[in-house]
């Protein structure tokens, strides 16, 4: 039995909160109630304390109690839910003057958060910067439905049915148990990012990769117990001060950087994922001097390409490669040509699966949802995992895991 703490803020859709809690102790588990003060417009004490028998706490201070820590120290899993657009920007920012917040900033437990509000709100440029935020500190935010609003419009920022809410924040709670401890003692290498050709000391040759899905795997792979290293390619500062304090971080420049930093760590690690993107060609020779026009001829300057190593097919064929080598493709078409190239892929490079990810405007690089299909060393699917990069990386270490295991038996 784990003990959850159900956040609810002051949304018209409060009043489906009670059958989360319901959900939640249909389950088995221990339930305790946070409410802002506007939420009991809408959901009252007696409700709640009637539902838990116990007390739901509201007050910030009162009796001599730290309540807010009280609840954050028992807290297995917290679920803010309704999540309005005000409680994202509060959480979001760090604030902590409500039960709510106080809670939630003062917990080290994994926070499931269940937003709703009209579309024009979810839909707002700032929601969306804050509910990004929330996800790049780990957050599982529950994409609103769509649907009839309160408001007497239809469209998205439904609250999702209370029952899926319980289901998701239920799957964190297990995730979480059964990932705790799931890789410890093995040493995993997560390459991560964009690798930069120099054309000149101004330009270079690049890519779109923002490294987060890298560091998405590498901070799951923390949580299950790994010793993680991470080789980043050209990934904001920013992004890499989300990582877990534990991750070793080794900055490289150019695909040659890449594979010195890579071989080089790989010698006593259990598992390499190669997310980053790696460039196939470079600049025979980079100009010392940036490349300026030539007034006087109207031909562009012709850089010569050669052929940058290919990292993955060099250790995936090494007998020095380690136990596990999962490398991802980027990959845009129809899915016939994609699994077929995916296939070919794996066959090639001598890894034990590649992750294909698509790639569009919507989906792959950046912040934006994963859809990725596993395939093993035969090309076959071993797995399909579809939402936000956390989500993603969840449901790809465990597999890992499962698969290192397998091993020693």
């Amino acid at each position: 039995m784990a003990t959850i703490v159900v956040g609810v803020t002051g949304g018209v859709a409060a009043f489906k909160a009670p059958i989360v809690v319901r959900e939640c102790q249909r389950a088995g588990h221990d339930v305790y109630v946070a409410a802002t003060r506007a939420s009991l417009d809408f959901v009252g004490r007696s409700t709640w304390e009637g539902i838990t028998s116990r007390p739901v706490a509201v007050d910030i201070a009162g009796e001599g109690r730290a309540e807010h820590v009280e609840l954050a120290r028992v807290a297995d899993l917290i679920i803010v839910v309704p999540a309005t657009a005000n409680s994202l920007a509060r959480l979001a920012a760090g604030f902590a003057d409500d039960m709510v917040s106080l809670t939630v900033l003062a917990s080290d437990a994994p926070v499931v958060v269940a937003p709703a509000m009209h579309s024009n709100m979810w839909l707002a440029p700032a929601t969306q910067a804050n509910v990004q935020a929330l996800r790049d500190r780990g957050f599982h935010v529950i994409d609103p439905a769509s649907g009839a609003l309160g408001s007497g419009d239809r469209g998205v920022g439904r609250l999702p049915e209370p029952e899926e809410i319980a289901r998701v924040a239920l799957g964190v709670l297990a995730a979480r148990d059964q990932a705790s401890n799931a890789l410890a003692g093995r040493t995993v290498v997560v390459t991560a990012g964009g690798t930069r050709e120099p054309v000149d000391p101004v330009r270079f040759l690049g890519n779109k990769s923002s490294g987060r899905q890298g560091l998405a795997i590498a901070s799951a792979a923390t949580r299950a117990g790994a010793s993680v290293r991470v080789i980043a390619a050209n990934i904001e500062s920013a992004l890499l001060a989300t990582l877990p304090t534990a991750v070793q971080v080794t900055r490289v420049g150019s695909a040659l950087q890449m594979r010195e930093a890579t071989i080089a760590q790989v010698a006593d690690a259990d598992a390499l994922v190669m997310t980053a993107a790696v460039a196939d060609f470079r600049p025979e020779a980079a100009s010392e001097s940036k490349i300026k026009k030539d007034l006087s001829n109207e031909e562009a300057p012709t850089i010569r390409l050669v052929r940058n190593p290919d990292i993955l097919a060099e250790i995936g064929h090494s007998d020095q490669r380690p136990p596990l080598v999962v490398g991802f493709a980027a990959e845009t078409g129809t899915d016939e040509e994609i699994l077929a190239y995916a296939a070919d892929k794996a066959a090639r490079k001598g890894a034990d699966f590649i992750c294909l990810n698509r790639v569009g405007e919507s989906v792959g690089f950046g912040d934006v949802p994963n859809d990725i299909r596993l395939l093993d060393a035969r090309g076959n699917i071993a797995g399909r995992y579809v939402g936000s990069k956390d989500e993603v990386a969840a449901g790809l270490v465990g597999h890992m895991s499962s698969f290192l295991d397998n091993l020693k038996r």
